[in-house]
């Protein structure tokens, strides 16, 4: 760290493990990532409205209902540090944008300008236009005046979808394959699954991440812990071998609280059988989940179009649609305030995943309260109910648009009565 102030405090830590930093002095916000000062911020005396639909209506200069927000000047490490750098990184703005969105994560998003003494600002501005991270002002067809303006707007639905990461640099919540295959759709082509449950035409899946490759990293502010999704790995092909993953999901699997939801409990070559399938399964890709590397809860990503609930979804399964199925196994890891951030993060990285997934579908036992009410909380609706040959389940949907355009930040926040999971 540049200075040993206790002043510096922490906001979150990085994907990459980076532990992002602010120090504020006055009026101006110095932004440390990695121990180095990276950035700086101050607020301009004047606050600005990203006004779009009123643009060329009597409403223009009175949509008083679209919020203002203070306009800051982005500032390079030299106008805070003594011979510090007049640059500021791809990566490092991008880690800048995080902390700012962490702090202003109420605000849909923040009016920002680039100081002139950015040495590299042209280049900034550019990544910044050309990844959708930001926007001029809106004008009408034909009208250029906003591409001269400096004022830009950091939006944040677009900055949680995860815009400016993937192709840009490695900082990004998808890890590894994941992120990889983030860089394009997978083109389509057509496969099909002939199952005893499912008879479907659907596109060809892309290969799955390899076993015990992180696929999402997450750092939660409210919680102070990373979050990390791994692809489950049993550790060989022999039945002698007991992997970590596999003897943590045979004892979650014996216990009661969680038999009673999934009703697994047996022996280990019971549970080796059963995962060994879904790793095989290209639409299933099964993931545990810890919090600061202390296993936690296990959950399936699944396409929804090769699951046996498609046919069950009102107007029929499309493409790209997803699904889940969870458990947290850790007693100490309930509670509505962590399984808040778990179940949107399962969003958040579905969504990630591929930009043509436009809804996560959900469908847990109309009986299991809990998990309705935690379902509601991170933004799904129930959209009908319906019978199993084995149960009755409400069907949940989270449209994509929903889950970015609210503040992901605040799913997380204890909003709602607590309830045991």
């Amino acid at each position: 760290m540049a200075s040993s102030s206790s002043a510096w405090r922490r906001i979150l830590v990085l994907p990459d493990d980076a532990p992002a930093e602010v120090q504020e002095s006055g009026n101006t916000t110095k932004v440390a990532i990695g121990g180095t000062v990276v950035g700086a911020y101050r607020t301009l005396p004047r606050s600005l409205a990203l006004v779009i639909s009123a643009i060329g209506t009597p409403f223009e200069n009175a949509a008083d209902h679209v919020p203002k927000f203070p306009l800051l000047e982005l500032l390079p490490p030299s106008a805070v540090q003594a011979g510090a750098s007049t640059s500021i990184s791809i990566a490092d703005l991008w880690g800048v944008l995080y902390v700012l969105h962490t702090l202003h994560h109420v605000q849909e998003n923040v009016p920002a300008v680039l100081s002139p003494t950015i040495a590299n600002a042209a280049e900034l501005e550019t990544y910044l236009l050309h990844s959708g991270l930001a926007r001029k002002r809106h004008t009408l067809l034909g009208d250029t005046s906003s591409a001269r303006d400096p004022e830009l707007f950091l939006l944040r639905e677009t900055f949680w979808q995860g815009a400016g990461t993937v192709n840009f640099h490695m900082r990004g919540w998808l890890r590894g394959h994941a992120a990889f295959l983030a860089g394009a759709p997978f083109p389509y082509t057509q496969s099909f699954t002939r199952t005893p449950l499912v008879i479907a035409a659907h596109p060809l899946r892309p290969p799955k991440p390899r076993p015990g490759e992180v696929v999402y990293r997450k750092f939660w502010p409210n919680i102070g812990q990373m979050l990390e999704f791994t692809c489950v790995d049993l550790g060989g092909d022999g039945d002698d071998e007991v992997s970590e993953h596999l003897a943590t999901f045979h004892r979650w699997h014996n216990s009661d609280h969680v038999n009673r939801g999934w009703g697994e409990r047996g022996p280990i070559e019971k549970h080796r059988k059963y995962l060994r399938e879904l790793i095989a399964d290209p639409a299933v890709l099964p993931v545990m989940m810890s919090w600061d590397g202390e296993l936690m809860g296990y959950a399936e990503l699944v396409y929804i179009k090769e699951n046996h609930v498609a046919p069950y979804v009102p107007g029929g399964a499309w493409d790209y649609d997803r699904g889940l199925h969870v458990l947290v196994g850790e007693q100490k890891f309930r509670g509505l305030n962590r399984s808040k951030a778990w179940f949107s993060a399962i969003h958040h990285c579905l969504f990630l995943q591929d930009s043509r997934t436009t809804r996560v579908i959900g469908e847990p036992k109309a009986s299991n309260k809990q998990v309705i009410v935690l379902s509601e909380a991170v933004g799904m609706n129930v959209q009908t109910i319906f019978d199993f040959p084995y149960k009755r389940s409400v069907m949940t949907w989270l449209p994509r648009e929903r889950f970015f355009k609210l503040d992901v930040l605040a799913y997380s926040e204890d909003a709602v009565p607590a309830a045991k999971l």
